[in-house]
């Protein structure tokens, strides 16, 4: 997957759990961990922008987008 997700990341930096965090943006424990292991298809910005909020971070710090070979197929499939 070319989007990898750094929640965990941020998450150490401040010594916050995953249940604490959860609860602080709105979500179940088990759906933070769905975004944490990058199984997630899709986040809203209400969400992105709680957890932003919640560890005084930019979107960026968050997401980070790594080139892989399944790119060309994202490409295919996309209109044009």
């Amino acid at each position: 997957m070319p989007i990898i997700v750094r929640i965990d990341v941020e998450l150490a930096k401040r010594k916050l759990s995953v249940g604490d965090f959860a609860e602080q943006v709105g979500l179940t424990p088990a759906n933070v961990a769905v975004l944490k292991n990058g199984r997630a298809k899709a986040v809203r910005f209400s969400t992105l922008e709680a957890m932003c909020r919640v560890l005084d971070c930019q979107p960026g710090d968050l997401l980070e987008w790594v080139p892989g070979d399944d790119d060309d197929d994202d490409r295919a499939d996309a209109p044009g």
